[in-house]
């Protein structure tokens, strides 16, 4: 909850007082349930466990209509110290993300020669698929209020092209029979 954490007090701090709602619609804005895997639904279930702990207070909860109530968010101190802790450790300190791709490749002998080349080219064709798409949506909506937003998705963009061409060599590798095979 870490990275939810993080973003979720980065948000409330940057339009306090805010709605759950707002802070849902924020954080889809910025495509956060792709590359952080906030769900939109857990957003409100983070706000109230913030709340609980005293990083953010509830400045007033209102019901317009037949809508559902409202709750409205600000940072607390001890938020703003939780919020400043994790930016920094998270600027300077690496960590490897986790990626059930790499876990499946430790098993690479298990496939056969053919599977695993397929396998891996379909993969640097995702990867690439991945990066187009990213493309068409930043030329769609640029992201004109935030700027670093887009150099954000030039990471991810640059990372999958490695990645792509990496599975493109070890594809190669393994229909040469250089690495270890089921087969």
């Amino acid at each position: 909850m870490s990275t939810t954490r993080l973003l979720i007090l980065g948000v409330v701090r940057i339009f306090q007082p805010v709605h759950g709602y707002d802070v849902r619609r924020e954080l889809l804005s910025w495509h956060a349930d792709d590359w952080a895997h906030v769900a939109p639904g857990s957003v409100y279930h983070a706000l109230k466990k913030l709340a609980e702990e005293g990083l953010l207070t509830e400045v007033s909860t209102r019901q317009v209509g037949s809508r559902p109530a409202r709750t409205t968010y600000e940072i607390t101190d001890k938020g703003e110290a939780e919020f400043q802790d994790l930016l920094r450790r998270y600027w300077w300190e690496y960590s490897v993300p986790p990626d059930p791709f790499t876990a499946a490749y430790a098993f690479l002998p298990a496939l056969a020669r053919r599977e695993a080349a397929g396998a891996l080219r379909n993969r640097a064709r995702l990867l690439r698929l991945f990066v187009d798409g990213t493309e068409v949506r930043l030329a769609a909506s640029p992201n004109a209020d935030a700027p670093h937003v887009a150099y954000m998705f030039e990471l991810s963009m640059a990372k999958a092209r490695v990645e792509a061409d990496w599975c493109e060599r070890l594809a190669d590798r393994v229909e040469a029979g250089e690495l270890p095979s089921a087969d």
